[in-house]
């Protein structure tokens, strides 16, 4: 038997594997865009592998752009595409904490992570940059749906999953285990094995590393320190008319996020600078903008004011110096002075207070805390980018 240590440089078997679930899950994704998001075609797929849903969205006349952290598989989902196909995807190098495509900014109407790739950002400032990342690449009411396993810190036994699959004359068997979830760490060890037999083959692909962890509230918070909101939440069954109920005793999550409303400030054209990430849900007072819309308008200046007040009987105001006493003035004129400048009103103008402007910050929808039973998942988890 032949020992290898990474299944991510064997795309054709890693294939086999999560390969079955191509057109159910394309199926999906197209309807939660065209339920919860614009329905357009420009399509973004985060630590996109071997490029299986890639190619399933070009073959559907989207256009794609995708990124991984592997060759092996980027060169793997070029091959698969037609010429035609071809024209549509853009690929390339990188890492999900890292990515940004200024031609995207603000275009892009499906991002798309399904099988628990997230859980290998291993902190949370490599989650909540990515996060944030892919929200500035979505258009206004875009959707980022995101999928992977919460955690149950209770349990007191690790987890196990297992798969078979073929290619070709070859036989694939797939094991993926999970330890117990350190909560304090936040993560959890894992360990994958690949074993292939064949015709003149015996192969054992063994792949370690270590899952971040979230339950439902700190999964909440990320998202909301992201500045996206939860529109909708389902699980690995991938059926758009059956989303999680409330209490639900299952694990897997299929997140469906959209840009906070004003999270982001919208360009002037095509050419204007990067949008800026506005802070407001972090002020106490969400600042008003534009500010000269809260500047006291210039039609109502103090002079204005003074010199309308100025008509009125009750309310005229003698010039300051013809109320001072002039020095040829005789102290019996400077007492009758005084005395009407002491009964003129005070004809100046009030300044009219500005309402404070309510926190226009919407409210969070609330995730569903899972409780504490794991029912078996349906899906293996995905390679880290």
């Amino acid at each position: 038997m032949e020992k290898r240590t990474d299944w991510y440089e064997h795309p054709e078997y890693y294939e086999a594997i999560f390969g079955t679930d191509t057109v159910r899950e394309a199926d999906f994704l197209q309807a939660l865009s065209a339920r919860h998001g614009t329905g357009g075609s420009q399509w973004l797929e985060p630590a996109c592998g071997a490029g299986r849903l890639v190619a399933e969205a070009a073959s559907r006349g989207m256009k794609v752009a995708g990124y991984d952290i592997s060759e092996a598989m980027l060169a793997h989902a070029r091959n698969r595409l037609t010429p035609a196909e071809r024209r549509r995807v853009k690929l390339a190098p990188s890492r999900m904490e890292e990515f940004f495509e200024p031609a995207l900014e603000g275009k892009v109407d499906v991002a798309h992570n399904l099988v628990s790739t997230f859980r290998y950002l291993d902190s949370e400032a490599a989650a909540l940059a990515h996060l944030k990342g892919t929200r500035r690449l979505l258009k206004p009411n875009g959707i980022y749906v995101l999928g992977f396993h919460l955690t149950d810190y209770s349990r007191s036994v690790p987890e196990h999953e297992r798969w078979l699959g073929r290619v070709g004359k070859d036989k694939v068997v797939c094991n993926t285990h999970e330890g117990l979830p350190d909560r304090r760490a936040r993560r959890s060890p894992m360990r994958n094995r690949l074993r292939i037999t064949g015709p003149g083959k015996d192969w054992l692909i063994e792949t370690t590393w270590f899952f971040r962890t979230y339950d439902a509230a700190q999964a909440g918070k990320l998202f909301r320190d992201a500045g996206l909101s939860v529109v909708a939440a389902y699980d690995f069954d991938y059926d758009v008319s059956s989303p999680v109920a409330r209490g639900s005793r299952r694990l897997d999550r299929v997140f469906v996020l959209r840009p906070d409303a004003g999270s982001v400030e919208q360009g002037a054209s095509e050419n204007a600078p990067a949008r800026k990430v506005v802070a407001a849900a972090k002020k106490p007072v969400p600042k008003v903008t534009p500010e000269k819309k809260v500047a006291v308008p210039r039609k109502t200046s103090p002079a204005r004011k003074v010199a309308a007040a100025a008509k009125k009987p009750a309310a005229k105001v003698t010039p300051e110096k013809k109320v001072a006493a002039p020095r040829k003035t005789s102290p019996a004129r400077k007492v009758a002075a005084t005395k009407k400048v002491a009964t003129a009103p005070d004809a100046t103008t009030p300044t009219k207070k500005l309402a404070t402007a309510p926190d226009a910050t919407p409210p969070t929808k609330k995730l569903a805390t899972a409780p504490d039973a794991t029912p078996p998942t349906k899906k293996p988890t995905r390679r880290r980018s």
